[in-house]
């Protein structure tokens, strides 16, 4: 009855006390980390039972901790350990000593002692996991600390023979991460322990002693062993592969990485699917194997290379000494007979040989996959290699499964340059055209563009095959198109002995002039003329018709038909004299144009308004001009333009008389400063989310402009609205934007100096206390005397564009429906640098009256043809009432953004627990979209029903 008494009324003073002893810290000033480790102090000793207890420390889990509190903290946790008696209590404070020991700027070696003793004392095998976990962590942190990475060791060798395999596990993974230290005695020490566990009993364990140190059991009978082994096995081979080692049962040696591709190439055949396709996808990244040893996967039968050859001097005197000499009677009959010994001559393990036949005639497509990746990286830097697994790649061409069809075309298209198709390999490359898979043909065409074939009746079979495609399915016909293209540009001269043939002329009659509507002609024209622009022979066999033609598609598809110098016909076809080509001039002249021009920029500070101007107009003219005549550097030339044009429209909205007249006097001037500080946050999120390649220099600039253009929105609304409500939370708003730039962006501070934000973070305590009214003239004053922050573009910056292939917008032909019902619109677009356009990117309906509809595809819609590269296929379904006569609605892409991202970004560095539950950042979400592609005008027409 005493000790509840006494209980109840230590409870109930609790709050008197707190209340109390926080009076006295603000009076004495006391350290903000003692106050702290008191405010937890004061929560664990409410707790009245461990639930209470453990619900205050999850709370306790959510908040941040500094450097300089970390200590106080755990000497609470500490002390708190030592009196609970529930489990999971002891086990979540062993968990936060280990996220404390993570935070920044703390050296958790003064706590290394009171862990260790907790793990005398501790009964609970998951506690005690726990705290070995939290010593890994210590041990992680203190790299550099020798003592106590030895008595790291100690305590894990200590509790080793413990019987639950999580202890085990923990030890096992800190003898890994804290044993090698410098005594060469020690490293062996460390290793014949952690050997010593590759037997244990729970196979949890031998996975972990597996991760600790590389091991042999590749045979054992856990698959998870064997993965993790063959982990480890790459591991050793990446970091020691020109070491050494000899072969069992023989006096041959052998380097470290061609034993381990013997090794892992063996598991290829492994009894576990999942270890066969690990295994597969190792071997595509052992790029340093030698020649001969990856040759020999391509062969079931052992090669004779493998095993070493004795000069002739050996062989001699092994017969000199065993008493043998040639009879004479048959020929060669001294000659050495050797015997191959696959089980210990060989230098590769038998198993391994064929290893990606066995991969490629796997019956699992995971594997089947697998192996095709692989022979793809290994090909990439072998020619000789890829030359020897060509076939087997075009066998997989026949696969019976859709998706290992699709990669062995795509595989086969990364390693095209280094191969030349011949005409039986090309026939069975040609027969994927019969494929009902619209993916599978397409890339076929896309295989078709970087192949090179060896005759000209190659040619003509390849062209034979996709006019075939082309009649078969015509919604193939851009990609058709294209493919050809790039079949004429690269084999110039093998197309000129069919020019006569494939355009039906005759040297002494005239021949009917085909049809330009008919699809398949165009394609021929599209294969001559782009062979004709190396080989400047091939205009002489043109008809008159024939160059009617040319003018006819240069004019109307002058993306796949090339400019050409055609001798006495310029005036009449109307071709520019010189090649766009020579032009451009070269990238690397362009883009020091640009740096020069960026760089003039920074001039501007020493005019006047209108001059200052005048040289933004200037320079942005010239940005725009150079994106295009160099594409290569149309997206930097953009980024530049779009920067400098919120420059521009900053500087406008500055000007002198706007801010020297009273409001009344300038409304006119009032509005259009806010259109233009609108207008700039625009153009900052097009900067930021319509780029990529940005470093975070580019983004910290962006977000600098960002900030100015919503001081000036500040300022402009504190000029035309009343109310002081409104305009203090507002201020409160612009201060918190401050904060989170400066967390953001700390390490681009020192780059920012003389700017915006530079000046407001001098100003900070002034502007902190100061009053709403005063705070708009210091940003009034401060945005006007900042100078211009200079742009420094990256290595390549790269803009997400699109391209509406269907519908073409040239049909005159309405699609009639029936109004309140639906009818599909079919569109197929290409996405160039667009990152995650399963979930950016949309579709955005028009319709005459102002309605507007947002589609968002599905992601079965996007497929990849080839790097930075997607291909939107989807289907818009369209509805609307009655109308009197046909219309047309507008089609095009958006790109949608949320800044959520880098609110994250930025709320990293808020809290040291893993958990970001409570830490909001003080800049709201901002969403929304951006047109990325020209919009397509479809006609449409819906028809009243009948009645």
């Amino acid at each position: 009855m005493a000790a509840h008494l006494k209980k109840t009324k230590l409870f109930y003073s609790i709050p008197f006390y707190s209340i109390l002893f926080c009076s006295l810290l603000n009076k004495c000033r006391i350290n903000v980390h003692f106050i702290k480790s008191a405010a937890l102090h004061v929560d664990l000793c409410k707790a009245t039972n461990s639930t209470d207890a453990l619900q205050y420390l999850l709370q306790f889990a959510r908040k941040p901790v500094e450097a300089e509190s970390v200590e106080g903290v755990v000497r609470i946790l500490l002390e708190h350990y030592y009196k609970e008696t529930d489990t999971s209590v002891r086990l979540k404070i062993a968990s936060l000593l280990g996220l404390l020991s993570k935070t920044q700027g703390f050296r958790p070696d003064c706590i290394v002692d009171d862990i260790i003793n907790t793990l005398c004392n501790e009964k609970s095998h998951q506690v005690l996991a726990q705290l070995l976990d939290t010593l890994l962590v210590v041990g992680t942190e203190l790299p550099d600390s020798p003592a106590v990475r030895q008595r790291l060791v100690q305590v894990s060798c200590k509790h080793l023979s413990d019987t639950y395999f999580g202890v085990r596990n923990k030890c096992l993974q800190l003898l890994g991460c804290v044993g090698t230290v410098d005594a060469p005695l020690r490293v062996r020490d460390v290793q014949s322990i952690i050997s010593d566990y590759f037997g244990d009993q729970d196979p949890r364990v031998r996975t972990a002693a597996l991760k600790a140190m590389a091991c042999r059991l590749l045979s054992d009978d856990y698959e998870q062993v064997r993965s993790a082994a063959v982990q480890m096995v790459w591991v050793l081979s990446q970091l020691y592969p020109e070491s050494i080692v000899p072969i069992p049962s023989s006096n041959e040696e052998i380097r470290l990485v061609d034993d381990a591709f013997g090794k892992i190439s063996h598991m290829v055949s492994d009894g576990s699917w999942m270890v066969r396709v690990q295994a597969a996808k190792t071997l595509g990244s052992m790029l340093q194997v030698s020649p001969h040893f990856l040759e020999q996967t391509l062969d079931k039968k052992l090669m004779s290379d493998l095993r070493r050859k004795r000069t002739a001097h050996e062989r001699a005197k092994e017969l000199f000494a065993s008493g043998e000499f040639s009879s004479g009677r048959k020929w060669a009959d001294d000659a050495p007979k050797e015997k191959l010994d696959t089980n210990t001559v060989n230098l590769i393990a038998s198993g391994a040989c064929g290893a990606f036949v066995h991969g490629l005639e796997d019956e699992m497509f995971e594997v089947r996959i697998a192996a095709v990746e692989a022979l793809c990286q290994l090909a990439r830097s072998s020619p000789t290699f890829a030359e020897k697994c060509l076939d087997f790649l075009v066998d997989m061409f026949n696969d019976e499964i859709e998706e290992v069809r699709l990669q062995s075309i795509h595989v086969l298209r990364q390693i095209s340059t280094h191969i030349t198709l011949r005409e039986d390999q090309l026939d069975t490359v040609l027969a994927v055209l019969e494929d009902s898979s619209r993916d599978i043909r397409e890339a076929l065409h896309e295989l078709l563009c970087y192949t090179n074939v060896s005759t000209k009746e190659c040619i003509q079979l390849a062209l034979l095959e996709l006019l075939k495609n082309l009649n078969k399915y015509p919604t193939d016909r851009n990609s058709v198109w294209k493919c050809l293209k790039f079949l004429g540009s690269r084999h110039p001269t093998l197309v000129l002995p069919l020019v006569p043939e494939l355009l039906s002329t005759h040297p002494y009659f005239d021949t009917p002039e085909p049809d330009m509507d008919d699809p398949a002609y165009i394609a021929v024209l599209v294969l001559v003329f782009n062979a004709a622009k190396s080989c400047p022979t091939m205009p002489a066999l043109f008809s008159d018709h024939t160059f009617r033609h040319y003018a006819y598609l240069r004019d109307s598809l002058s993306h796949l038909v090339p400019p050409l110098r055609l001798p006495g016909r310029k005036q009449v076809l109307g071709l520019d004299p010189v090649d766009s080509g020579s032009a451009s001039g070269s990238v690397e002249s362009a883009q020091l144009f640009l740096q020069q021009s960026l760089n003039r920029i920074s001039t501007i500070q020493n005019l006047e308004a209108p001059g200052a101007q005048d040289l933004l107009n200037f320079t942005i003219r010239d940005v725009q001009r150079l994106g295009h005549l160099q594409t290569q550097l149309s997206g930097a030339a953009d980024f530049c333009a779009t920067y400098l044009r919120c420059q521009l429209l900053l500087m406008k909205a500055l000007q002198e008389k706007l801010w020297n007249m009273a409001v009344p006097l300038c409304l006119k001037q009032n509005v259009t400063a806010t259109a233009a500080a609108r207008q700039i946050l625009e153009e900052t999120y097009k900067l930021e989310f319509l780029y990529g390649g940005l470093e975070n220099r580019q983004i910290a600039t962006i977000h600098h402009v960002r900030l100015q253009a919503k001081a000036l929105q500040l300022i402009l609304s504190a000029r035309t609205r009343q109310g002081l409500d409104p305009l203090i939370s507002s201020c409160e708003k612009f201060l918190q934007e401050i904060e989170a730039f400066q967390r953001s962006f700390l390490t681009e501070l020192p780059h920012l100096h003389d700017s915006f934000v530079d000046k407001l973070l001098e100003l900070k305590p002034r502007i902190s206390a100061c009053s709403s009214v005063e705070l708009v003239k210091i940003l009034q004053t401060t945005l006007r005397q900042s100078g211009l922050l200079q742009l420094r573009l990256p290595e390549q910056i790269h803009r997400a564009t699109a391209t509406i292939i269907e519908p073409t917008g040239e049909s005159d032909n309405p699609l009639r429906f029936t109004s309140g019902l639906v009818v599909a619109l079919d569109i197929d677009a290409t996405l160039e640098h667009v990152q995650d356009p399963q979930n950016t990117v949309k579709v955005q309906v028009l319709y005459p009256d102002g309605q507007s509809h947002v589609i968002h595809p599905k992601p079965g819609d996007f497929r990849k043809p080839g790097a930075d590269r997607h291909r939107l296929i989807t289907q818009v379904y369209l509805s609307h009432t009655a109308w009197t006569e046909p219309s047309q609605i507008e089609v095009r892409l958006l790109l949608s953004y949320s800044s959520a991202s880098s609110s994250l970004s930025s709320s990293k560095h808020l809290g040291w627990s893993d958990s970001s539950d409570g830490l909001q950042s003080p800049e709201a979400v901002v969403e929304g979209t951006i047109p990325f592609s020209k919009p397509v005008k479809v006609f449409i027409m819906p028809k009243p029903a009948r009645r």
